[in-house]
């Protein structure tokens, strides 16, 4: 498509004597209903195979029948224009398809409004700001539902047969059930691809966090196709280990290191906390188990008298917390914390900040299904020193990978 040329641009200025952005917008509205005027009239030719004033080339039995008034919403603003009709009514329009009204790619703007975090309200007065035209609330909310299907169809998607790790973790909102206001659970799961990448494997909305739920979602993994899962990360949740277990017993599960220190604690009074955590820095630091072993019992003679529970938690959570140990520093940094899952969420958050009760768990299932799509986007690196830390997983956990590679 050719562009103005600067003389051109300063004729037009001249002739139209602009005098505001307005006045530019307003003269590009009336060029943009002449276009779209012109390429209906255009089509309507190509159909019949005459132009209008030349009857005397005319070989067909249909003809020109008037017009059709058609009010559309465009980028400036609602325009009126008139749609040729044929005698037959044969003609159909491409340009303007004959129930289309909408030719501003609205709905997209909208959706992506929404997945911003912007209520349904913030949206409409921004549109009819921006546009010229209104767009309720109501047809706001409308407009995002259209987006059911998609996240449908996302959600049941076909997975990897098999992830290096799996972390979980809910996110707690509040949502209208019935006239009451209750507590929900956002149950979400982030895999990482044998080759490195992250990817966002679903969200289940549900009841308060429980166990029983999570083995839901992990049977939900399955016969989405997973069949073998490296470690899963996870905080301390009482039985999500053995719904784990129960679902994938050959997986080992990995708890949150930063989890299990914050546990620890909060045990601790304020005049300790320093000097307990630099302790405790021995422990997590270690080169192996053993020595880890050897630096906890140390802890437990320096601290176990004063603050027991902060010390048992760790010796009662050893076989979920001692497969770190095996591990190098690059896996290491992969699975002591599950602050990959908690960014997700504190982008979840910044979208949900000005919402503090949602009418639906659709309503909030959608807002997260927008955020997710956001943030994968922006996931195009896979894991740094990802061909070591491979080489480590096959080594470890022999026959499982291999012929995945």
């Amino acid at each position: 498509m050719s562009t103005l040329s600067k003389e051109h641009i300063k004729q037009l200025v001249r002739e139209n004597n602009f005098q505001s952005v307005s006045d530019v917008n307003a003269y590009l509205k009336d060029i943009f209903k002449d276009i779209i005027q012109e390429l209906l009239e255009a089509e309507l030719e190509a159909e019949l195979g005459y132009a209008k004033d030349d009857v005397a080339n005319k070989n067909t039995d249909n003809s020109r029948n008037g017009y059709t008034p058609k009010k559309i919403k465009s980028e400036f603003g609602e325009i009126d224009i008139q749609v040729p009709r044929d005698r037959k009514g044969e003609f159909q329009p491409k340009i303007i398809p004959k129930y289309q009204r909408n030719v501003s790619g609205i709905e997209e703007k909208v959706i992506a409004l929404y997945a911003r975090g912007m209520s349904t309200r913030d949206i409409s007065q921004q549109i009819e700001e921006l546009y010229g035209f209104s767009l309720s609330p109501e047809m706001v909310s409308k407009i995002t539902d259209r987006i059911a299907p998609e996240i449908k169809e996302w959600q049941q998607r076909p997975l990897e047969p098999i992830y290096s790790f799996i972390f979980m973790d809910a996110i707690h909102y509040k949502v209208k059930d019935e006239g009451r206001i209750t507590n929900r659970a956002a149950y979400v799961v982030l895999g990482v691809t044998i080759d490195g990448y992250k990817d966002i494997l679903g969200i289940w909305i549900g009841d308060n966090e429980s166990s029983k739920f999570w083995l839901g979602v992990l049977n939900d993994l399955k016969n989405r196709g997973v069949q073998d899962v490296l470690i899963f990360c996870v905080d301390g949740l009482t039985g999500l280990k053995e719904a784990i277990n129960a679902a994938y017993p050959k997986s080992e599960v990995q708890r949150c290191i930063i989890h299990q220190l914050r546990n620890s604690f909060k045990y601790v009074p304020y005049k300790d906390l320093k000097a307990f955590s630099n302790d405790f820095k021995e422990v997590y630091h270690a080169i192996n188990e053993e020595i880890a072993l050897e630096k906890l019992y140390e802890l437990k003679e320096k601290w176990g008298k004063e603050y027991p529970f902060a010390i048992r938690s760790w010796e009662n959570n050893w076989d979920v917390i001692s497969p770190f140990f095996k591990f190098p520093e690059e896996i290491r940094k992969i699975i002591y914390t599950t602050n990959i899952i908690e960014g997700l969420h504190r982008q979840f958050r910044k979208v949900t900040k000005t919402k503090t009760i949602f009418p639906t768990d659709s309503s909030l299932e959608k807002i997260l299904y927008l955020a997710s799509m956001n943030v994968v986007k922006k996931w195009t690196q896979r894991y740094k020193n990802w061909d070591r830390v491979l080489s480590q997983l096959v080594i470890q956990y022999p026959g499982r990978l291999e012929e995945y590679i």
